[in-house]
């Protein structure tokens, strides 16, 4: 048999999902292990072997490939657990990590203190060179000041470098020196140059790329050294790729020299696996993609079979957090899992999250140790989970540890059980509403024109209370929800960017200057090529864009390039319209007629992986079988009789209508009253009824 694995490792859980012969992906699932990674990874892969009557050890001894994401990154930066990291600099520009791009959400805020920079003041070296914009040398680069400033940063302790000089992306010649006097005095230390890694004009977002990514080096060449380790031991001997922030793979040993492509990687993948199963149940729809995990809630967005991309992630909020100024999936994450804890704050107000009780101890229900209320402990009291049947009966739940959790909310707000579990299930999903607001009408989006993609393991808990209050009609939850990240990962393909500076203005287009920037790219991307032909990847393709304004505007929107060379004024001016076309899209106007500036010009590389296939299908009407229990849940503001179903039992073509639970092995799906749930090959469809907004009590909408 030939085996293809995908692995996500998250803040919980960690999911894998198994294709055999390029079949429909099963998944299993197991609680992280925090201390080594491996330990999870190798009992969800047992859970996923035993349904198609294999071992974790005959399935990695099998498997061709292995596709693995993971928080790690995101994590170590979020902990501080980061590699004490330097950053050399033009001197005179030691603040720009300070400053950010203002430092505070309120740039007339003059009581609040600049936070913290991501290298300490202490770290941050300043290098007496300097290059104007047109790449001419005014100040020369001293090698003997930089060999004393690199033994500086030998005694200060310092375990990687960031090099960011001021005009490198003109004249990269002082930050390539730099870089080879750090291998002559600190051999061993890994680092990072800017121009190489995010040659862009805006110093603070270059900078922030090349601290973030230095910082990671030796924390990632571990954890994947370790894996590479584990996996080896227990058979594999495939190839290993990493998830990364674009909603792709690279081979781990191309990562391990950029690891910034792992920071957010993880909440990556949720939207290729949504784009997958939405293909084929509901094809040309836009997506709002819901990840709802143990930890957090992740929403991304799909736009006309696209993903929604950005260069805008920060860590720790805009402007006071971190910026990491690399294309990513454009992901909102708040604390809002099925772990996360309520709380009673001083004020007498519930509040839920964003702490979360993780793994270890997990939620009361767990019977791990946890006594704090969770979210899953709040489902379980409400009847929305059944504890015999927890990740498919592998997990019995405590069902007197969350009543007792839940009590002690209860009594601090002096109301009844299940009117504290329904608050917590309420203020939760109200976050998550939030959540999708930000992405969607804060954008320009309106919600209501989209089909919702649920995944995570609370994928469809409280989806459907999610889309009646967004006013969306339809909902998705797929078979695979509990680990559609993981399914995400064998439906993605491996993807290369590299990306240049070149300023641009469609009102005297320089073609020739344009086109040149573009053969860069082709050359940069032709040695990742070569390195993909090396291990038997043959089918490539390059796409092209560039990150456009109008005149004086201050931020620039990522336009597709009609073509990958301009060779005529209409080349231009179709570069033009599509640019006012998504202009339009984000901000409800356009100015046909006004030129357009183009500042970054990018080529992404992409290799199809030899994954899945997901195919549209007719599924004839079926008959429902006869539920395997009644059993009371609560709904608002009373309890309803509401049977339950196994999903291994419901074929596809059933139609049913709410209230019903559909009980997956690693997920729930919950229809409240009002609605219909229509079942497919691959999942279901959960249709919003009017009704279902009515069926809760006035306070709660």
């Amino acid at each position: 048999m030939r085996y293809t694995l995908a692995a996500d490792t998250g803040g919980t859980f960690t999911d894998v999902a198994l294709s055999v012969d390029r079949a429909d992906p099963v998944i299993g699932k197991s609680l992280t292990t925090h201390g080594r990674v491996f330990g999870g990874i190798e009992g969800a892969i047992a859970n996923a072997a035993e349904a198609v009557g294999a071992t974790s050890r005959d399935v990695l001894a099998g498997a061709e490939i292995f596709v693995y994401g993971t928080t790690h990154a995101t994590n170590a930066i979020v902990t501080g657990r980061t590699a004490r990291t330097a950053l050399l600099c033009t001197e005179g520009f030691a603040d720009v990590l300070v400053l950010r791009e203002g430092g505070k959400r309120s740039p007339f805020d003059f009581a609040t203190d600049y936070p913290d920079p991501y290298v300490p003041r202490s770290l941050t070296y300043e290098i007496a060179e300097r290059t104007t914009s047109t790449g001419e040398v005014r100040t020369p680069l001293d090698d003997d000041q930089v060999r004393a400033v690199l033994e500086q940063a030998g005694r200060d302790g310092v375990e990687a470098i960031a090099v960011c000089l001021l005009w490198s992306i003109a004249q990269p010649e002082h930050e390539l020196r730099i870089g080879a006097l750090i291998e002559e005095c600190l051999p061993g230390v890994p680092y990072t140059l800017s121009h190489a890694l995010n040659p862009i004009l805006r110093e603070y977002r270059r900078t922030s790329s090349a601290v973030i990514d230095a910082s990671l080096k030796p924390l990632m060449q571990r954890h994947f050294g370790q894996l590479q380790r584990d996996l080896a031991d227990a058979g594999f001997d495939g190839a290993l790729l990493a998830v990364t922030s674009m909603g792709g793979a690279m081979h781990v040993e191309d990562l391990i020299e950029q690891p910034i492509y792992t920071v957010r990687s993880g909440p990556a993948m949720a939207p290729v696996g949504a784009l997958a199963y939405a293909g084929a149940e509901r094809p040309g729809r836009d997506l709002i993609v819901c990840d709802t995990g143990g930890t957090t809630f992740d929403v991304s967005l799909t736009r006309d079979g696209r993903i929604k991309e950005t260069r805008e992630t920060w860590l720790g909020g805009r402007f006071v957090g971190h910026i990491t100024g690399m294309s990513s999936v454009d992901v909102e994450s708040i604390g809002s899992g099925g772990g996360s804890i309520a709380w009673v704050d001083p004020g007498g107000l519930l509040r839920v999250g964003p702490q979360s009780a993780g793994s270890e101890p997990g939620p009361a229900c767990y019977g791990r140790g946890g006594t704090e209320a969770t979210v899953t402990d709040a489902a379980l009291v409400l009847g929305l989970l059944d504890p015999d049947h927890f990740l498919g009966g592998r997990m019995r739940l405590d069902l007197a540890a969350a009543e007792a959790a839940v009590d002690r909310i209860a009594e601090r707000l002096e109301i009844g059980r299940e009117q504290a579990a329904h608050g917590i299930y309420v203020i939760a999903s109200d976050h998550m509403v939030q959540a999708i607001g930000e992405l969607t009408v804060q954008e320009g989006v309106d919600p209501r024109d989209s089909l919702i993609v649920a995944g995570g393991g609370a994928a469809g808990m409280n989806i459907a209370l999610i889309a009646t209050e967004l006013g969306v009609d339809e909902l998705l939850v797929p078979r695979t929800a509990g680990a559609l990240s993981a399914c995400g990962g064998l439906f993605s393909d491996l993807v290369e960017e590299a990306s240049a500076t070149q300023y641009a203005t469609t009102r005297d287009f320089p073609f020739d200057v344009v086109n040149g920037a573009l053969d860069r790219l082709d050359a940069s991307l032709e040695e990742a090529a070569e390195r993909l032909r090396a291990r038997g990847v043959r089918e490539t393709r390059v796409e092209y864009g560039t990150e456009a304004r109008y005149p004086s505007q201050t931020w620039e929107l990522e336009v597709p390039l009609p073509t990958s060379r301009f060779q005529s004024p209409d080349d231009v001016a179709a570069l033009a319209d599509a640019f006012h076309d998504v202009h339009e899209r984000v901000f409800a106007v356009k100015e046909p007629g006004q030129s357009i500036e183009c500042l970054y010009w990018r080529a992404r590389l992409t290799a199809k992986l030899d994954g899945p296939t997901v195919e549209r299908r007719e599924d004839p009407p079926a008959p429902a079988p006869a539920p395997r229990l009644v059993k009371q849940a609560w709904f608002g503001d009373r309890g309803w009789e509401t049977p339950r179903y196994h999903g291994a039992e419901l074929s596809a073509g059933v139609s049913l209508e709410g209230p019903l639970i559909v009980d997956e092995a690693t997920t729930t799906v919950v229809v409240p009253p009002g609605c219909r749930l229509q079942t497919t090959h691959y999942g279901y469809i959960v249709s919003i009824g009017e009704t279902s907004a009515a069926s809760r009590p006035e306070a709660d909408r």
